[in-house]
């Protein structure tokens, strides 16, 4: 009954069928269809948008990689960078750290406390996350949303230090599931702060 269905459907929108890359538009046959039918039926009211309708295609590939990654690095309250041309970012990813340069293949990856690193020619901006996301698109272009972020040279080390003891300690004193999670969420982030610092 279920191999059926493939076909009922490809029957149901007139035999049209879709490509499935994402670098061309996808035809429009079915809401065409339902559009027209729509029309004639109730002709004084606009007809409702279709899933079709919200979709956008991805921008397409390039045929050449470009000599610069485009950056975009953003945080809830502001922009960090953006549009910036670099040479490399290296993101500390949960499987550990990634190096995305021009032409890295497309990844959606979570964000581990550590450092960001932006290089640019000899420069290095580096920043420290808590926590977020990398968008990497096949255009050389990197998305990096991040819940918060500070540049490196901000940071005191032996009040990082001292956060740290505080936050070992609570682990080793909490007594409830809740206390034990929010004095690990302490340790792993000073623990990541205090490597970046001293690393």
């Amino acid at each position: 009954m279920f191999r059926q269905i493939p076909r009922a459907l490809g029957r149901a929108l007139g035999g049209a069928r879709r490509s499935f890359s994402t670098d061309l538009p996808a035809a429009s046959t079915a809401d065409t269809t339902f559009v027209d039918s729509w029309k004639q039926a109730v002709p004084n009211i606009d007809p409702p948008k279709t899933p079709l309708a919200f979709m956008q295609t991805r921008p397409p590939t390039p045929s050449s990689i470009p000599s610069k990654l485009t950056v975009n690095f953003v945080l809830p309250y502001q922009s960090e960078l953006s549009s910036k041309e670099v040479d490399q970012v290296i993101i500390p990813a949960m499987t550990g750290q990634m190096g995305v340069l021009p032409g890295h293949v497309p990844t959606i990856s979570e964000l581990k406390p550590g450092v960001l690193s932006v290089l640019e020619g000899s420069e290095v901006t580096k920043y420290f996350v808590s926590s977020g996301f990398a968008f990497i698109h096949a255009n050389s272009v990197t998305d990096v949303i991040a819940v918060e972020a500070v540049p490196l040279d901000r940071f005191d080390q032996s009040l990082v230090q001292k956060g740290l003891a505080d936050f070992t300690q609570k682990l080793g004193s909490a007594s409830t599931d809740l206390e034990k999670a929010e004095a690990q969420i302490g340790v792993d982030v000073y623990s990541a702060l205090n490597s970046a610092i001293t690393g």
